[in-house]
């Protein structure tokens, strides 16, 4: 298959038992005029996956990353479209076919993103969240420091479909970044391209006890501090979600019983936006003693 109409890019790094399920969800896909590009991110074990004529394997000796396993799995891709597929995750039968279609009747000006919904799932497959996109992220706007519509949600960015020269002309994923990659993406992307999201259910990410890049507590503050200092312009001008931003970011390390760069973190927001952090923070109160008298 010379020109496929989309590749599947799926960075990969030892997770040999998750990593055929990924693969399989993708070649199950509706849409079949596509391709699966593996990058295998220098695995202590070669990939190894059944034959198959859609499915290319590219083994990288010295390992480079998340940001870098997607700049190789990019720049190989064949196809106008591209998506990216994380090892552990899976893909609905239907997200190539929606996603596509959705692209081809777009009434907005090129370049054109598209997203769509996620659920979170346990190795049950039973459903724990689901999120859904918001519907329409304009071009030059900043995606999730925009004020979010109701019930709409920016943590479907692993769903997103969209140009590959698009990917390449913004600089593609920065390899500075370990965590936080798809956040700094995004905010590059959504200044240089519509996005557009679909209230359906596409993908699924596991929630499994395996090693994650996103639960390594010192990198995550890294590259926290790191994005805000990259993007400092986008986040001044956005001074509510900046907050948001920052409240959530203390909430996870409080998780991570990270406790001083929690309260750390929870004083910035609250000089960010005292008003907004401030109701947040009395609405929690308020459902913790809700929760309590019910109990």
């Amino acid at each position: 298959m010379s020109n496929p109409q989309l590749s599947i890019i799926i960075p990969t790094h030892n997770r040999p038992h998750l990593l055929p399920l990924a693969v399989q969800s993708a070649l199950n896909q509706t849409f079949q005029d596509l391709e699966v590009v593996v990058v295998d991110d220098a695995s202590r074990k070669p990939v190894s996956l059944p034959e198959d004529s859609r499915v290319r394997v590219i083994r990288l000796e010295q390992g480079v990353g998340g940001a870098g396993a997607r700049n190789v799995g990019t720049t190989a891709a064949r196809g106008r479209w591209v998506t990216y597929l994380d090892d552990d995750d899976r893909l609905l039968p239907n997200m190539a076919e929606l996603s596509l279609s959705a692209l081809t009747a777009a009434d907005v000006e090129p370049p054109v993103g598209m997203l769509s919904g996620l659920q979170k799932v346990n190795q049950q497959g039973e459903v724990l969240t689901t999120r859904l996109p918001p519907t329409l992220s304009p071009k030059g706007s900043h995606f999730f420091l925009e004020i979010p519509e109701p019930g709409r949600s920016y943590h479907t960015k692993q769903t997103l479909v969209v140009e590959r020269d698009v990917v390449l002309k913004i600089g593609g994923w920065d390899e500075t970044f370990r965590s936080r990659v798809h956040s700094e993406f995004f905010l590059r992307l959504n200044p240089a391209c519509t996005l557009m999201g679909l209230p359906t259910v596409t993908y699924q990410l596991l929630s499994h006890s395996g090693t994650r890049v996103s639960g390594n507590p010192a990198l995550r503050q890294e590259s926290f501090n790191r994005l805000i200092q990259k993007h400092w312009q986008a986040f001044a001008a956005h001074p509510k979600m900046f907050a948001e931003f920052v409240y959530q970011h203390a909430l996870t390390s409080y998780q991570l019983e990270q406790n001083k760069a929690a309260l750390t973190h929870l004083l910035w927001a609250l000089r960010l936006c005292p008003t907004h952090i401030s109701g947040v923070l009395f609405w929690s109160v308020l459902s913790r003693l809700g929760v309590a008298q019910k109990a």
